[in-house]
């Protein structure tokens, strides 16, 4: 039973801190992105939602070189927490964070894209300051197309399978997420295994993506 939940676990674990952390610099990013204009905001643009499109190998193999033992980053890394990022759980969420963090931003963006400015602008004449005016009118008004942000951001990190495979490893018990396991269990031969870590994910998927309708329908 350990060996069937043990992934689960791992990959809701990894899926729900990566969402946490895509949700905060999303919000701050898309916000920012949403309200100003400046020279090369298009080449910004598309380096954010590069890893929607590059293959999660090339993000796994780029992580590697970014936080691997051989860079300052990852020297780093290892002299403060006196461990190397890779093949940790928490290098999984790196992973899980990076290639969901555009369905995120994107969401979060035409959120306050569609936020009118004549409100904000009321706000800040009255008084309000700029966290104020986030926190009380854009955040709320741009509260649907968050929440559908987070869960399909949610749903991207659950099913993250390349770039965790290569930067975090498939280490049974510590980061073998369900992604990975089930293409060990059929490598293996294991089919009834494979399946049941197949229709978790398909119901979780399912979920989130209903969740996800649901709140894009109320916009």
């Amino acid at each position: 039973m350990n060996e069937f939940l043990s992934p689960i676990f791992i990959s809701l674990k990894i899926s729900l801190v990566a969402s946490v952390i895509v949700a905060i610099f999303g919000i701050t990013v898309s916000r920012l992105m949403a309200r100003r204009t400046f020279r090369g905001k298009s080449i910004v643009d598309t380096v954010i939602m590069l890893p929607l499109v590059l293959p999660p190998s090339v993000v796994g193999f780029i992580l590697l070189v970014l936080f691997g033992a051989s860079s300052p980053i990852g020297q780093w890394i290892e002299a403060v927490f006196r461990h190397p990022l890779v093949f940790t759980w928490q290098a999984g969420v790196v992973a899980a964070s990076v290639v969901a963090f555009p369905l995120m931003y994107q969401s979060a963006k035409v959120g306050f894209e569609a936020v009118d400015r004549d409100i904000e602008d009321a706000a800040r004449v009255d008084g309000a300051g700029r966290w104020t005016v986030l926190r009380l009118i854009s955040i709320p008004l741009a509260s649907n197309a968050l929440i559908s942000g987070m869960i399909l951001s949610f749903a991207r990190a659950l099913g993250e399978f390349g770039a965790t495979l290569m930067f975090a490893g498939n280490l049974p018990g510590k980061t073998q997420t369900m992604p990975t396991a089930i293409y060990v269990a059929i490598d293996s031969g294991q089919m009834n295994l494979a399946w049941a870590w197949v229709l978790v994910t398909v119901f979780v998927s399912m979920g989130m993506l209903f969740l996800s309708y649901r709140s894009t329908i109320k916009m």
